[in-house]
């Protein structure tokens, strides 16, 4: 019995090293950050089809828009990534460091983690939930540090 619950803990670690493996070496040391924001996609979906089944405003359709926007969301990621490392490979064929760009990708996906969880707030909101103000306000203010650039250029 307890060769068998050895093994069974083995066989777990093993898989769990693989994946972390995988994971850091597709997406790099902080791909955490990736998995959550993946956790935040399917927990912003569920949380809005609760809210329209508590509402009685069910709608496929628009459940599939949902999943498409995700979708876009990842894509997204994707372009400000990939188009920061072109730009770094561009800077080395010419002698410019321009690594800095890579906190393009990073701003894009703070910006889209901040999205979804006030759009998994919101649906709480909506859907009758007492949700504390806090929550809501420092969420707000997360939002406005993130895009400080982009709300200075609107004033």
């Amino acid at each position: 019995m307890k060769k068998m619950a050895s093994t069974i803990i083995d066989t777990y670690n093993a898989i769990t090293g693989a994946v972390v493996a995988i994971l850091s070496f597709i997406l790099g040391e902080h791909w955490i950050l990736f998995a959550a924001f993946l956790l935040l996609n399917v927990a912003d979906w569920i949380t809005g089809w609760m809210k329209s089944r508590m509402l009685g405003k069910e709608n496929s359709v628009a459940g599939w828009k949902g999943v498409l926007k995700k979708l876009g969301y990842w894509i997204m990621i994707a372009v400000a990534f990939g188009a920061a490392a072109i730009f770094i490979e561009i800077g080395a064929v010419i002698g410019v460091d321009l690594g800095i760009t890579t906190l393009l990708g990073w701003f894009v996906l703070a910006s889209l983690l901040v999205n979804e969880i006030r759009s998994i707030v919101e649906n709480f909101v909506e859907a009758g939930f007492n949700v504390p103000v806090i929550l809501i306000k420092g969420l707000e203010v997360a939002d406005k540090a993130i895009n400080k650039e982009n709300q200075e250029g609107k004033e």
